[in-house]
């Protein structure tokens, strides 16, 4: 069994001229949380699409849970749970109806359990009490963990999620972002398509990012901050004193007055714990006055945007 739960080898989709997927080389590992990044409009639903079956590539080839897709759909679908722009109900029936209906329209699935398992699903979404309540009067977070219920009434080994906090307000939000973590708990791999950069930061342990059909990185998100983005700032008024341990530490610092003469030390640091124990050690005894010293972590922000030359919503 490879340890890829998705592989992709220059997928390539094309419309008449327009190119939305160009050449992609994907790499999910299995169990991972998997971000999937990318402005509006970058190529990621098409990318999901071309995963999962629905169109066919005009290029290229996608592995999915070690199969070939769309040719392996029969095989591989019934492993695969997806929510795909958004979920759709038939508004008049109840949650639990709606999900009694889909599971029907499965040709795999056991109609003896099928009772069982809604009930199931419905619990673990927390929407057991509004079971019997008519989809049209959920709000739009109890539709989307309906939808994340239908993507697990059974075993899943791969979750497919394309913008799964997409309108969401706050406390929805943090709903399914807690589902997702649960998810990750039986061993499943979740694939998150989103433009939202703080969703992949509090969700995933790997990420891609696409940019005009396009990936432009890949990895782990340590690894897509890039290395040495991580800075110290000292605040101190013996800014001499501070700038000499700095540099015998080999760090560049630049120096900035603040309102009150204090001056704020700036510099790039590459290993993190040991480096700022050892400088804080270092500070006192040569008897700096220490005000204020500060680790910035490297901005996702940045990186992405440098990447795309685009911006995203950071919603938290």
């Amino acid at each position: 069994m490879t340890d890829l739960a998705i592989e992709t080898r220059g997928l390539t989709r094309r419309f008449g001229s327009q190119t939305a997927v160009s050449n992609i080389d994907l790499a999910v590992p299995r169990g991972s949380v998997f971000g999937f990044l990318g402005p509006n409009g970058s190529g990621k639903t098409t990318t999901i699409r071309l995963l999962l079956g629905l169109i066919e590539p005009t290029a290229g080839e996608s592995i999915v849970l070690g199969e070939p897709m769309p040719r392996s759909w029969r095989s591989v679908l019934p492993r695969v749970g997806a929510l795909v722009e958004g979920p759709a109900f038939a508004p008049y029936l109840s949650g639990a109806a709606n999900l009694m209906r889909l599971d029907s329209a499965d040709r795999d699935s056991d109609r003896r359990s099928r009772r069982s398992r809604v009930d199931a699903a419905l619990a673990r979404v927390g929407l057991s009490q509004a079971a019997g309540k008519q989809v049209k009067a959920y709000s739009l977070g109890m539709k989307q963990r309906l939808g994340l219920a239908n993507a697990m009434l059974r075993p899943r080994e791969l979750l497919v999620l394309d913008e799964p906090t997409n309108g969401l307000d706050p406390q929805g939000t943090r709903e399914v972002r807690s589902l997702i973590r649960s998810f990750t708990a039986d061993g499943t791999t979740v694939f998150v398509s989103s433009h939202l950069l703080a969703e992949v930061e509090q969700l995933c342990s790997h990420a891609a990012v696409m940019s005009a059909g396009a990936i432009v990185a890949q990895g782990t998100l340590d690894t897509l901050r890039g290395p040495g983005a991580t800075s110290v700032i000292v605040r101190t008024p013996d800014a001499e004193s501070a700038a000499r341990v700095l540099r015998e530490a080999g760090l560049s610092p630049t120096v900035e007055l603040l309102e009150g003469g204090d001056r704020q030390l700036t510099a790039a640091i590459d290993r993190v714990t040991d480096d700022a124990d050892a400088l804080v050690a270092a500070l006192v005894t040569a008897n700096v006055r220490v005000r204020g010293f500060t680790l910035t972590e490297p901005s996702l922000e940045d990186r992405f945007v440098a990447l795309t030359g685009e911006g995203f919503d950071v919603v938290a």
